[in-house]
């Protein structure tokens, strides 16, 4: 049985400014993600980890290489989770909205559906009545896993996801990511400019430094034994802070 969920191979990508001038943003970047595997990608600021995943979710067209998945679409979890939460609706419709949409479920079969899904990550029936506004960070990012786990996600793609969260949150949010992963076989890929999150969660790290993967290892090993010079720099910069 293939326990592959992901292939990259060769991939180039590039990006138009607003003056229309194309510019490459990836090179060549090759990688394969395995099923039940926390895959990391940490990089600085405009380093392409962004366009990359843009690229594995479909939303990049001017590109060259192939994105093969062996499941079904991954679905995605945002830094910004309230820019992907309907702050006009209640928490309860939000998640019932996706199986609305694709039908076959009675009303109570879609409630029991979110009822359960919401037992999954954390929080209870009381949440479904509420805004958005009402909820707290590390709440509204539950209820984004929810609506990932919702669509029968087998891969999940995670941008900066706990970076705006405070370290007690983080640590939550964390372990219920590191949960689904070992329990479910869930995989993801995880992006983040936070070693110490990747560490705590990711099995495999890719370093990405303009636009090309420089280094690609277990986390044990990329935290113990660097190999690139800019891996190297990467860390000393995380034990400086």
């Amino acid at each position: 049985m293939n326990d592959l969920v992901l292939e990259v191979s060769h991939l180039d990508a590039w990006h138009r400014d607003d003056h229309g001038t194309r510019r490459q943003v990836l090179f060549d970047v090759s990688f394969a993600l395995h099923r039940g595997e926390a895959l990391g990608l940490v990089g600085e600021s405009g380093s392409g980890k962004s366009t990359l995943a843009r690229s594995v979710l479909g939303f990049v067209r001017d590109y060259r290489g192939t994105v093969t998945h062996h499941t079904k679409l991954p679905q995605m979890i945002f830094q910004d989770v309230s820019a992907s939460l309907n702050p006009a609706r209640r928490i309860g419709w939000i998640l019932e909205e996706p199986l609305r949409l694709c039908g076959g479920y009675t009303a109570a079969e879609r409630r029991q559906q979110v009822r359960d899904i919401l037992a999954r990550v954390g929080l209870g029936e009381e949440h479904l009545s509420r805004f958005p506004h009402e909820l707290s960070g590390g709440q509204r990012q539950r209820v984004s896993i929810a609506a990932a786990l919702l669509r029968h996600a087998e891969l999940i793609v995670a941008d900066e996801p706990v970076s705006a969260l405070d370290v007690t949150i983080q640590k939550e949010i964390l372990t219920l990511l590191r949960g689904l992963r070992e329990r479910e076989g869930i995989s993801f890929l995880f992006i983040s400019h936070d070693l110490a999150v990747v560490q705590q969660l990711c099995t495999r790290v890719m370093v990405m430094h303009h636009g090309r993967i420089v280094e690609q290892n277990t986390t044990a090993a990329i935290f113990s034994a660097p190999q690139h010079e800019y891996t190297r720099a990467l860390l000393d910069a995380a034990e400086r802070k």
